[in-house]
């Protein structure tokens, strides 16, 4: 059975407790950006694991059929494009345009199920259908020639299926309302389904819409994983033919109760440093995330990254968390307010050799980051002591910048898997501390 698992990006929206860890070497070689798999053409990925095999699909692309499928002995490849995984098109699906983001899971008797999306022949509109197989491998057959799974054509049609099982063996599929496509609100939608997959139980229940700024208009690709703590609905937002597209996340403590957003997107392009643009049309499973991002030859090959899960909050390794300074722990220092910072305040007045700032950050695996730390010195160059749990300081410089003038600084650093105490110390001069980002 498909299990899927993930966080929320916590360091910008929460104030984390501390964790002592024994002191190790705290200092190396920078950070691990996100792997590209397949360097072609395979958008919105969608992973299963049968056995010791891993399979992927995508939207249709690269000429491979209807639905391009590639398998790997590992969620780390090498992965093989293999062929198209879908028997033949449904009657009701239009022959001159692509199916886009489909997604497998294993059923309660084995056999597996696909879903996927197509434009209706006779309404225009992108719908859902399904397909069934009795191993990952294919070919999937249409479980209607004529009939989609969903189609409500008025509210823009529907795409991005994803297949959801709960704690409780209860089955749902989630999926968005087209709004974009009919200027309506884009919806992301939660219904229950039977053991087949494709009977419905009851109504749908919205989970979450296009409402906020970061969004442009766009919310699609639901994937949604239960953790302890509660659930997380991931989803890419942003415009997909742009490096604007990116991949964030809600949480709830309840399956359709109300989902907040993380106060920062989980992995932009920014996040990344560049090594992804428009990293979105993502899937998690286990400690591993999947995306797509555009490929300087054209097209969007499919990568990943390695996932840490701390408090019911998810953390990529290689994308940016911020870490706001002033929500650490502080001895000899101060709180000040200014428009110019991340969130309105920063640390002032590490005057003294008592004065340090003190933040834990949390990281997937244990291995080697790059910190960067957000500052501003303006009465000539400054200088901290960086200690990392506990372990013996280095120098961090501040070149003088100007006051209110918050400049980056980056230090390779070596981290273990979970949390990890990041204490700056007065060393000479004056500076004042904004925020942390670990990449």
């Amino acid at each position: 059975m498909r299990i899927r698992t993930a966080i929320v990006a916590a360091g910008a929206a929460l104030c984390l407790a501390l964790t002592t860890l024994p002191a190790t070497p705290a200092f190396a070689a920078g950070t691990v950006a996100p792997q590209i798999q397949i360097n072609r053409d395979f958008p919105d990925p969608d992973i299963v694991a049968d056995g010791n095999t891993w399979h992927a699909y995508s939207t249709s692309a690269g000429g491979i059929g209807t639905v391009p499928h590639a398998s790997a002995p590992s969620p780390t490849g090498p992965w093989t494009v293999v062929g198209d995984a879908l028997d033949h098109k449904p009657a009701w699906a239009r022959d001159n345009h692509g199916f886009w983001a489909p997604d497998v899971s294993r059923r309660p008797d084995g056999s597996w199920l696909m879903y996927f999306t197509a434009r209706h022949d006779a309404n225009g509109r992108m719908c859902l259908g399904a397909a069934t197989a009795a191993t990952p491998n294919g070919p999937f057959i249409p479980t209607s020639e004529n009939t989609p799974l969903v189609c409500n054509a008025g509210e823009g049609g529907d795409i991005d299926p994803s297949s959801f099982v709960d704690s409780d063996g209860k089955r749902y599929l989630l999926y968005k309302n087209d709004g974009n496509a009919v200027s309506q609100p884009s919806i992301l939608w939660l219904q229950e389904v039977d053991a087949t997959g494709i009977g419905f139980i009851g109504g749908r229940t919205e989970l979450l819409r296009n409402s906020a700024p970061s969004d442009q208009g766009v919310i699609e690709a639901p994937t949604l994983v239960k953790r302890p703590e509660g659930y997380v609905l991931f989803f890419s937002a942003g415009v997909y033919s742009q490096g604007t597209y990116h991949t964030s996340y809600a949480r709830s403590a309840t399956l359709r109760g109300s989902y907040g957003r993380a106060f920062r997107p989980l992995i932009t392009t920014e996040t990344v440093d560049g090594a992804v643009n428009g990293p979105g049309g993502q899937d998690v499973i286990g400690n591993r995330i999947w995306f797509h991002g555009h490929l300087a030859a054209g097209g969007r090959g499919m990568y990943t990254a390695e996932v840490g899960w701390f408090g019911g909050n998810p953390v990529v390794r290689g994308s940016r968390v911020r870490y706001e300074a002033e929500r650490g722990t502080l001895n000899d220092c101060v709180v000040r307010a200014t428009s110019s910072a991340s969130q309105g305040e920063v640390v002032a007045k590490i005057d003294n050799p008592t004065s340090w700032v003190q933040n834990t950050v949390h990281v997937p695996t244990t291995g080697d980051y790059t910190l960067h730390i957000f500052y501003a010195a303006g009465f000539g160059d400054a200088e901290h002591a960086l200690s990392i749990n506990g372990g013996a300081p280095v120098t961090v410089s501040y070149p003088n910048r100007g006051w209110e003038n918050w400049t980056e600084v980056a230090v390779d650093v070596r981290l273990n898997a979970g949390a990890n105490t990041i204490r700056l110390t007065h060393q000479s001069r004056w500076a004042e501390i904004d925020h942390l980002e670990v990449a």
